[in-house]
Order: C-alpha cells, then sequence, then structure tokens
C-alpha cells in the first residue's frame, strides 16, 4: 500500500509556470507506475501523465504534450508535474496516482489516489 501528498498548486496568471509534487510513503515505490489526473469543476478526471516505474517511459494527453513534463526520483519516492506555458484550461485539481498495472492512462486503472492539488490559472 502507498499513500501520495501533492503539493505545489496555486494560482499562476497564463503562460507562468508550476511545479506539482508528489510524495508516496512507503518501500515499494519503483514497484509503481505512477501518473497525474486532473478534474475541472463539473467536467470527469481526465488523464494527463503517466511514466513507468524506472521513469523511462512516459505519456501524456495531447493537451498537454509540449508544455508538461512528468518525471520521477525513485530515491526520493517523488513524482513531479512541470506544467510550462499554462493556459486558463489548466484549471483543475491535480491528482497523484499510482498502479501496480503497467503503463495505464485510465481512472480505473489506479489504486491509490492522492488528495488533490488546485490549480488555477487566470487569464
Amino acid at each position: 500500500q502507498v499513500q501520495l501528498v501533492e503539493s505545489g498548486g496555486g494560482l499562476v496568471q497564463a503562460g507562468d509556470s508550476l511545479r506539482l509534487s508528489c510524495a508516496a510513503s512507503g518501500r515499494t515505490f519503483i514497484s509503481y507506475d505512477m501518473a497525474w489526473f486532473r478534474q475541472a469543476p463539473g467536467k470527469e478526471r481526465e488523464f494527463v501523465a503517466v511514466i513507468s516505474w524506472s521513469g523511462g517511459s512516459t505519456d501524456y494527453v495531447d493537451s498537454v504534450k509540449g508544455r508538461f513534463t512528468i518525471s520521477r526520483d525513485n530515491a526520493k519516492n517523488t513524482v513531479y508535474l512541470q506544467m510550462d506555458s499554462l493556459k486558463p484550461e489548466d484549471t483543475a485539481v491535480y491528482y497523484c496516482a499510482a498502479t501496480t498495472r503497467r503503463f495505464v492512462n485510465r481512472v480505473r486503472g489506479y489504486d491509490y489516489w492522492g488528495q488533490g492539488t488546485q490549480v488555477t490559472v487566470s487569464s
């Protein structure tokens, strides 16, 4: 089992950058592929990015490709989401998630979730 705690959200202007962090407890962090999802008001939770347990593979939703970068530091049990060139449509609660399945981009594929961190991008 793993517990996840996100941080780094905030209020920024369009074009700014933010880096989200997700700290995981437990000794088996490398057992998990990790992902970021987001949920805007009135919308379903959507996949943003995933990174394999080794960090060697990543994937992104089309709307963030070229602007967001997911990475992980297995020595620190932490996964990151670097968000550049933010847009108002990126406004959402961002969730970190962990799975023992491989390279999943669906909400149902994830067993563990953080509490979320709010990102608000003003125009």
